[in-house]
């Protein structure tokens, strides 16, 4: 079945709901860190505490992604641009000197955030050209920073 619009024109409308910026870091396969920047963060449920993003079958690091145990949802502050970027660029050391602690199962933490979630995977779903990937959170951080947003393709703040 055919669609009456472009997937630009899907996109950008899209982009008119702000949502906030989150890096999600992990171990990879062989024990790495890996990380990528993604603004698909989403709560689920309270009880358990569920929440959900979804990553990319292209992204360069999905085949880590998908086969993680745990990962870290780094909700980004409104002075967090520079980290948002380089997190998004591939082809790239994402954590060339940044000192990360470990968290749940080894993965790193970031060391600046306004949150910071810390997931078991739970579950992977099939979406289109993504896979959503669902977490049950064991343990958070808040540190009530304003957060970093993002809107039409460009980054805000309150």
């Amino acid at each position: 079945m055919s669609t009456p619009f472009t997937q630009l024109e899907f996109r950008n409308a899209l982009g008119s709901f702000a949502t906030g910026v989150t890096i999600i870091t992990a171990l990879g396969e062989n024990g790495q860190k890996i990380g990528m920047t993604a603004n698909s963060f989403n709560s689920v449920s309270l009880n358990p505490p569920l929440v959900l993003w979804s990553i990319g079958k292209n992204a360069n690091c999905f085949d880590d992604f998908i086969k993680a145990r745990a990962f870290a949802v780094h909700v980004l502050a409104a002075d967090q641009e520079e980290i948002s970027n380089s997190f998004a660029t591939p082809g790239k050391d994402r954590f060339e000197g940044i000192e990360c602690s470990q968290g749940l199962l080894g993965i790193p933490i970031l060391p600046h955030y306004s949150a910071c979630f810390q997931c078991k995977k739970a579950a992977q779903h099939e979406g289109g050209d993504h896979v959503i990937i669902t977490g049950e959170v064991t343990n958070f951080t808040d540190n009530e920073l304003q957060p970093l947003l993002f809107y039409r393709g460009k980054y805000h703040s309150l």
